[in-house]
């Protein structure tokens, strides 16, 4: 019994705020190591997800070419990492194929290569990227509010599911992150002080950010709004002539550094080869003529050259996203290409550890309770950046909810690590504002609980992160029935599927595989089966002139179907989808005899 009241009076120390700086870096650096290995060994049996193909072979070919020919709709910052480890490889790269997606295909599958070797490898820097994300979330915290809300932010980062899911895959979803969180930083640093050194920092940040995904040119407006707040908050104090000055000097310093590293990516890229593909895929997207005509005319001025390559891969990403797209969105039994307003809002309540939901709204509640406003002015002066971090949440939110393109909750990543720092600011202020001994007691021991859960509610779903959903959702197992694509299913299953086909000696198996080879004619489910493998391409997703749609499937056979492909062709129109709903429809009448790690199901029909 002694031992527990010690124990329990260390723990209210502890949650008091009252712990050394030592003990917290042994205590964070311990977070980040596990985060790092939970990172790694949940990836070892994943097979490359879609997204991952195109970006490695471009990595790639940007490090060893110097030609930005390939994947041009996302900057190079995150390829050019990913690709560093495969320098130390003798690989082959297919140089004469001109089609992105089937050199990426080529590249990994088809020239000789080992591509679960390249994979794993190229997934490593991502991991780096990820651990660096997370210290730098825990060091700006620390600064802001001290160790114990550090600590917190830590937890909360390092147990999240979504972070372990994508930290690890050679996308731009946790670079982009990482991008906002240091050109935030840094920018309000430099309003704070705006020293040369502040002034240079932030310039080269947000040249950073803006080289990791062009989403992040958000950050420009931002910036702009956050600028006049602090201009009205402070016009009597400070020289806004000086400041608006050096804003531009930061603004100069983000445009060279974009300059500096496109200029490295067109080394080898000549001004004719980029007219003439810039000129081929802007003829795609005529409803951006005005920029795709400053586009023109900067490719044709040598010095303006990577201007030009970078508007271009605005324009095929702004068009894509906001313009055009048109993907087949599967939420809640429904399907549309319109996107829906609540997607967002749903996915991040099933796709976030109950816990989190709790302490956000303890942070909230405790929040409103001691929220004490004499003037605006005096309480957005004392708490600049809490109201910065809040605006940016809400600004980009309002974003994705109205965007078309529902693809993930990787969307919106970028404003977890500011949610995480307010609910650990929120926490701490009910403790230390929470007077009453036992009262204090139960608020420190309901945290305790709450974090228990969140961290338990993480390492129980490994190593299937990338569909991790609550237990609202009916965990990893079942989230397939509320939402797909790369909130399940982005491919990772494959080598799953393999094993368990060789497990069950099965000699032969159709397969509908999301994101397979089908162009190429090359399917990667032949390549790992052979002749095992025969390709299914039953989904409407995939029903275009290419080919037309199967017949009845015959029986006697195995069908392995992807939950994307399952899902989006059962789901229910919705405004005026324009898909071949219903073809897997007839499979409602038989039960899967598998389900292969999360994403992919396989009947046996009789």
């Amino acid at each position: 019994m002694a031992e527990i009241k010690i124990f329990k009076e260390r723990l209210l120390i502890f949650f008091s705020g009252k712990i050394s700086n030592r003990s917290t870096n042994i205590i964070a650096a311990f977070l980040l190591i596990l985060m790092f290995l939970i990172a790694v060994f949940s990836l070892k049996g994943d097979t490359r997800t879609s997204d991952e193909v195109p970006h490695i072979a471009a990595g790639y070919s940007y490090l060893t070419q110097q030609r930005y020919w390939l994947n041009p709709e996302h900057p190079p910052l995150v390829k050019d990492l990913a690709a560093i480890p495969l320098l130390f490889f003798n690989l082959n790269f297919p140089k004469d194929k001109l089609q992105e997606d089937i050199t990426g295909w080529d590249f990994l599958y088809h020239s000789g290569n080992n591509p679960d070797q390249i994979i794993f490898w190229a997934r490593i820097p991502m991991i780096f990227v990820l651990i660096f994300l997370g210290w730098f979330v825990f060091r700006w915290t620390r600064e802001l509010v001290g160790n114990l809300p550090a600590l917190l932010v830590l937890f909360l980062f390092s147990f999240s599911p979504n972070f372990l899911a994508h930290g690890g895959l050679v996308t731009t979803d946790v670079g982009a992150t990482l991008g906002f969180v240091l050109a935030i930083y840094f920018y309000l640093k430099f309003l704070k002080n705006p020293t040369i050194k502040n002034t240079i920092l932030s310039g080269i940040s947000l040249g950073a950010a803006l080289l990791l995904k062009f989403f992040d040119t958000l950050l420009i407006p931002f910036f702009g709004f956050i600028f006049l707040i602090f201009i009205f908050l402070r016009l009597k104090e400070i020289n806004w002539k000086d400041y608006f000055k050096k804003i531009l000097f930061i603004g100069l310093i983000a445009v060279s550094v974009i300059w500096l590293i496109y200029q490295f990516h067109l080394f080898n890229y000549s001004q004719e080869e980029q007219l003439s593909d810039i000129k081929s895929y802007l003829s795609y997207y005529p409803n951006t003529t005005f920029f795709n005509n400053i586009t023109l005319w900067l490719v044709q001025i040598p010095i303006l050259r990577p201007f030009a390559q970078y508007l271009f891969g605005f324009i095929i990403i702004y068009s894509k996203v906001v313009t055009a797209y048109a993907w087949p969105t599967y939420l809640l039994g429904l399907i549309t290409n319109h996107g829906f307003v609540y997607y967002f809002p749903v996915l991040y309540l099933i796709k976030n550890p109950l816990a989190l939901h709790f302490l956000t709204l303890i942070a909230f509640l405790t929040a409103w309770r001691f929220l004490e406003i004499k003037s605006l002015k005096e309480w957005l002066n004392d708490h600049f950046t809490e109201f910065s971090i809040t605006t940016f949440i809400i600004i980009y939110l309002i974003i994705a909810i109205s965007s078309k393109s529902n693809i993930g909750i990787r969307h919106i990543l970028p404003t977890f690590p500011f949610i995480y720092i307010l609910v650990s600011i929120g926490i701490k202020n009910w403790i230390d504002r929470t007077k009453t001994p036992n009262v204090k007691k139960i608020a420190v021991f309901s945290v305790i609980i709450l974090l228990a859960w969140y961290g338990v509610s993480s390492i129980v779903s490994f190593p299937y992160y990338l569909s991790y959903f609550n237990e609202l959702a009916g965990g990893p197992k079942g989230g397939y029935k509320y939402v797909v694509d790369s909130n399940v299913d982005a491919g990772q299953d494959l080598l799953r599927l393999v094993k368990w086909v060789e497990k069950q000696g099965i000699n032969k198996i159709y397969i509908d595989y999301f994101s397979d080879d089908w162009r190429t004619g090359k399917s990667i489910t032949q390549y790992y089966l052979g002749e095992k493998a025969i390709p299914w391409y039953g989904s409407s997703i995939w029903a275009y002139s290419w080919y037309s749609q199967p017949g009845e499937f015959p029986r006697g056979n195995y069908l392995a179907v992807s939950a994307t492909l399952l899902q989006t062709d059962r789901g229910i129109p919705r405004d005026d989808y324009q898909g071949y709903w219903g073809y897997y429809n007839w499979l409602n009448n038989y039960r899967p005899i598998a389900q292969i790690g999360t994403s992919i199901f396989v009947y046996y029909i009789p």
